[in-house]
């Protein structure tokens, strides 16, 4: 089903690992913490936030800059305290990936440094070609268009040609209008067929697996 495909377009958090585990909290927790910090408030106004941040600008760090001036790195900080070793290793994700054709990529709305620790840990770092992050794309997150395009010219990719991976729906969207076969991470114990080159799946091994 996937015969025409030469680059494989990966989503990181609760993608490449599941949703649900010890670091997602860990980042729930750094955010809200920052958040808290940055706009003098209680954990319970820094969800609130949160929410008004992530709704209006797409990412609380894309919104804190745009309505304040605190500085990305800064921002990002609680990155260099997070506890790694909570993530395992996974040997069958990192033979799936070994075996595709073309080049794979990692494309999320984390940082750099966040994705190298998370694909050293699952020791998937040899067999990626790229990481493309928030930063990379000038703070604007998926699902906009401007960070789309500038991850599609970063590498050279032809949508026709590609299949992207995402946790959350709303970011596949405007990749399948633009011609990328994707797929859902959504969990669960079976895959499915959405409709033309969409799909539905429990984690990314097991439809790789599947259909390659």
């Amino acid at each position: 089903m996937l015969a025409d495909i030469d680059t494989w377009v990966l989503d990181l958090d609760n993608t490449l690992y599941p949703a649900g585990s010890a670091l997602a909290a860990q980042l729930t927790h750094g955010i809200l913490s920052t958040i808290a910090e940055y706009y003098d408030t209680d954990l319970a106004g820094a969800r609130r936030i949160q929410s008004e941040l992530v709704a209006e600008y797409g990412t609380s760090l894309r919104g804190a800059m745009l309505t304040g001036t605190i500085d990305p790195h800064e921002f990002l900080g609680f990155e260099r305290r997070m506890d790694y070793s909570v993530i395992a290793p996974d040997p069958a994700l990192a033979g799936v990936l070994e075996e595709l054709p073309g080049r794979r990529y990692v494309y999320t709305n984390g940082s750099a440094y966040h994705a190298e620790q998370v694909l050293a840990r699952l020791g998937l770092s040899e067999h990626i070609d790229g990481v493309f992050d928030i930063l990379a794309g000038e703070l604007v997150p998926k699902p906009y268009a401007e960070s789309l395009d500038a991850f599609l010219d970063r590498f050279g990719i032809d949508p026709a040609r590609a299949v992207m991976f995402d946790d959350l729906e709303v970011n596949l969207a405007l990749p399948h209008e633009r011609g990328m076969a994707t797929v859902w991470v959504a969990g669960g114990t079976a895959s499915e067929r959405l409709g033309e080159r969409r799909w539905r799946a429990a984690d990314v091994a097991g439809f790789l697996r599947a259909n390659v």
